[in-house]
């Protein structure tokens, strides 16, 4: 689905130098570029929403630990000179869960957030829970600067990201419980989904324990299953930007 353009770097895309002035500004409109990086929490939901949605799109390897990210060509497209970049519909969106709003009310089906009022407010919440209290504590500049300027040892780095972690899958296993069905809320992938999964990933190579979160160990498993997840999975995304 994806087709990752270049390693370590960026590129911009197709070429239409050939093309009359409103035929490649209509081409433009029509392609969808995802600026991505593949371990990136962020990136992989936005993935995940991507091909729920059913969307064919370019895929620009953004290599987070080169600093491609800061360089200022990067930074022309993405001030904050983060990815996801998602370039759609003739826009550059930014921030992953703007951009899965983007594609939801754009592509409403099938739908990621439910239409009845509660129930949108609790999926929002479970994503919510993920994507602004447990993620930005332990991403690739916390943990950097941990190392960095502060000099923590990767021994207190890695307690540092496993604490948290657990601090906040208790507080949302608490929360999802009580109307998780086969995905986290009901019986059908929401972007509570599309956040849960790349967290347990993450928690999973840091070795944190999962055994005390039991409705969200059931809920991922369910989602990973899902073909939408699947192929938007880190180790498939990383061997089809080698392949290049």
């Amino acid at each position: 689905m994806t087709n990752p353009v270049h390693e370590g770097g960026f590129a911009s895309g197709r070429t239409t130098s050939w093309l009359s002035a409103a035929a490649a500004a209509t081409l433009a409109d029509m392609q969808c570029t995802l600026f991505d990086y593949f371990r990136s929490s962020a990136c992989y939901r936005v993935r995940i929403a991507l091909n729920l949605k059913g969307l064919v799109y370019d895929a620009v390897a953004v290599n987070l630990l080169e600093g491609v990210q800061k360089e200022a060509a990067f930074r022309a497209r993405n001030p904050q000179g983060l990815v996801p970049l998602l370039e759609i519909d003739g826009r550059s969106l930014t921030q992953s869960l703007a951009i899965c709003d983007y594609l939801d009310a754009t592509r409403p089906e099938p739908p990621l957030v439910p239409p009845e009022p509660a129930d949108r407010a609790h999926v929002l919440a479970l994503a919510l829970a993920i994507a602004c209290d447990i993620h930005p504590l332990n991403n690739l500049r916390v943990l950097g600067y941990l190392k960095g300027p502060l000099g923590q040892p990767q021994e207190a780095r890695d307690a540092w990201y496993r604490h948290w972690v657990a601090e906040g899958l208790a507080a949302l296993e608490a929360l999802a419980a009580p109307r998780a069905g086969r995905f986290l809320f009901a019986d059908a992938p929401t972007l509570a989904d599309i956040c849960l999964v790349p967290q347990m990933y993450n928690a999973r190579r840091f070795a944190v324990p999962l055994d005390p979160y039991p409705t969200l160990v059931r809920a991922d498993s369910e989602a990973t299953a899902h073909p939408a997840f699947a192929a938007a999975h880190p180790d498939v995304i990383q061997a089809r930007t080698q392949e290049c």
